[in-house]
């Protein structure tokens, strides 16, 4: 007799069910899951193709993978368990820019390759990053270059940038140009973002007395040199002071007038002025006597040294850096470029008794009966500035002695214009701190414009500096000097390549020179000494490996037993 389907299901027991068996060990508190660790992703519920991916080559060979270790964990590599597919795959999405950008703009360094992105033209700055990418503990804080730092031996962190160029560039760690004592009291970290925003408007300065004398400028260096006939530079010695403001005789003389309340040189202004565009370490000292502040240098002081390539993206190296040639050291550079500007401003003026501009009164700072050498050709004019606020009770006026090098007749109308003349140098446009330089010696005259464009990368603060001290002396042009080495492993024997005169406020609208930021500089650090309410000396330090400026107050008795102790 046949049985109907019907009997055959009633004759199943009541109290099963159909299929395999169910046990608790999947469930927790009746849910069902999936074991992972948690470095894995959430992906899709189930996936059986996923499984050895991550340790299997193209062949099929097992290789070590740097994630090995999170994927001994049970269900680790299942990567995408519980995803839900929606419109916009999540998976793509990710903390970290993991899309590969192009050849071009990659650079080729070994681990943690870094990546400019969103950079527009990829240029020569971009070819081996040397342009743009800058050390640790330097100037990189002051770029606006994002860096992709991913994993990899020597790129976590980011502690190596550039291309293949750099991968063994040392971090530089520059040391402080002055010593800090213990019984040195820090009253003030100032960051360079916060001067940067500092802004000033204050009048052109009115002049107060005038100094000294100058020789007219020998116009045959402007005109471009013959060929195979190159100018020597001579060394011309003559007597040249650069005394510092608190020695200065008239500077005493008008602060006993009541003619200011501030007082300072036209070197020591032009730094603090330019200071965000400082990579080396300088320092001043400033002291306040009543209600006067004077702004002061050390003797043997950075401040009197011409830097070179201090803003190169790769500066000149020190010896503990790895640099084996001495004189292409930053201490030995900077000499030689000390050594190159006194030279050179003697050497191109005309030195006639008969004609020369003499000033309201002599040269304060010369004696002739104690002086071997001739007198240098220099004036000094000593020039106010107002630096009041609307909110303030009294007026707050600043004296500083500015400097002029030689003086012109103008071609058209036949009046004498003061010059202010400085030199740009060049040691070896192959060796390394060169920043990239053009050889002057075949791109000087086809290229002159690129050529100044190298030189304001590589020398932005000093250059702004000469250009600060142009327009506070109200020179009416700034002559520059091309000079380089006779030959590049020598640096006592130099030519005179070319001369250019140019227009200093011109000169700041190129270099994107703010001088309303450097008058606001100045007032704001006016401002934390006079809010000290007492007497005292104190010393401005720029930090040697980062992008600030510390104040200290100092014992009264500082760097005074220093400069008597020696002698």
């Amino acid at each position: 007799m046949p049985v109907s389907l019907s009997d055959i299901v009633a004759s199943l027991p009541s109290d099963e069910a159909w299929g395999p068996p169910t046990t608790t060990n999947s469930l927790v508190d009746g849910v069902p899951y999936a074991p992972y660790s948690k470095g894995d992703k959430l992906g899709r519920m189930a996936d059986w193709t996923t499984e050895g991916k991550d340790r299997e080559g193209r062949g099929g060979g097992r290789h070590y993978n740097r994630n090995y270790k999170d994927q001994q964990v049970y269900g680790a590599g299942t990567s995408s368990l519980f995803a839900v597919q929606v419109a916009e795959d999540e998976s793509s999405f990710s903390v970290v820019d993991n899309t590969r950008a192009s050849t071009k703009t990659r650079g080729f360094g070994r681990g943690g390759a870094t990546f400019i992105r969103g950079r527009g033209r990829g240029g020569r700055d971009q070819r081996g990053g040397r342009g743009t990418f800058q050390r640790v503990g330097a100037r990189g804080a002051q770029q606006n270059t994002y860096y992709d730092n991913r994993g990899g031996r020597g790129g976590r962190g980011g502690r190596r940038f550039g291309g293949w160029k750099d991968y063994d560039k040392p971090q530089r760690n520059r040391d402080s140009s002055v010593n800090i004592k213990p019984d040195w009291q820090m009253l003030e970290e100032i960051d360079f973002n916060r001067l940067a925003k500092l802004n000033l408007e204050t009048s052109t300065g009115e002049d107060i007395d005038s100094y000294g004398f100058l020789y007219y400028y020998d116009r045959s260096y402007d005109k471009p040199p013959v060929k195979n006939t190159e100018r020597k530079l001579n060394v011309v010695d003559r007597a040249a002071y650069n005394v510092t403001t608190s020695q200065d005789p008239i500077i005493h003389e008008l602060a006993e007038k009541d003619e200011a309340t501030i007082f300072a040189t036209d070197n020591i202004l032009s730094m603090l002025m330019c200071a965000p565009r400082s990579v080396y370490s300088w320092d001043m000292v400033i002291t306040r006597s009543g209600n006067k502040i004077f702004l002061d240098k050390r003797d043997g002081s950075s401040l009197d040294m011409v830097s070179v390539n201090e803003n190169a993206a790769d500066a000149p190296l020190e010896a503990s850096e790895g640099n084996k040639d001495q004189i292409n050291f930053p201490g030995a550079l900077a000499l030689e470029a000390t050594f190159i500007n006194h030279n050179f401003v003697n050497q191109t003026v005309i030195e006639s008794e008969n004609s020369k501009f003499e000033m309201q009164h002599e040269n304060p700072f010369y004696n002739p009966s104690e002086e071997t050498e001739a007198l240098a050709s220099k004036a000094y004019k000593y020039r106010r500035f107002d630096l009041s606020l609307e909110k303030d009770e009294d007026p707050l006026h600043l004296i500083v002695r500015t400097e002029l090098d030689a003086v012109v007749k103008n071609n058209i109308s036949g009046e004498d214009q003061f010059l202010v003349v400085k030199a740009l140098n060049e040691f070896d446009h192959k060796a390394q701190g060169s920043g990239g330089a053009l050889d002057w010696r075949t791109k000087l005259t086809s290229q002159r414009g690129a050529v100044v464009a190298t030189e304001m990368k590589n020398n932005s603060c000093k250059l702004a500096r000469w250009t600060v001290q142009s327009i506070l002396a109200r020179a009416d042009v700034m002559k520059l000097g091309f000079v380089s080495r006779t030959t590049p492993k020598s640096n006592d024997r130099h030519v005179i390549l070319g001369v250019v005169g140019y227009d200093p406020r011109k000169f700041a609208e190129q270099m994107n020179l703010n001088l309303n930021n450097g008058w606001g500089i100045v007032r704001t650090i006016i401002d934390m000494i006079r809010g000290m309410n007492k007497d005292g000396k104190y010393v401005l330090v720029k930090d040697p490996n980062k992008n600030l400026l510390r104040l200290y107050e100092v014992p009264a008795g500082t760097f005074e037993e220093e400069d008597e102790g020696p002698g």
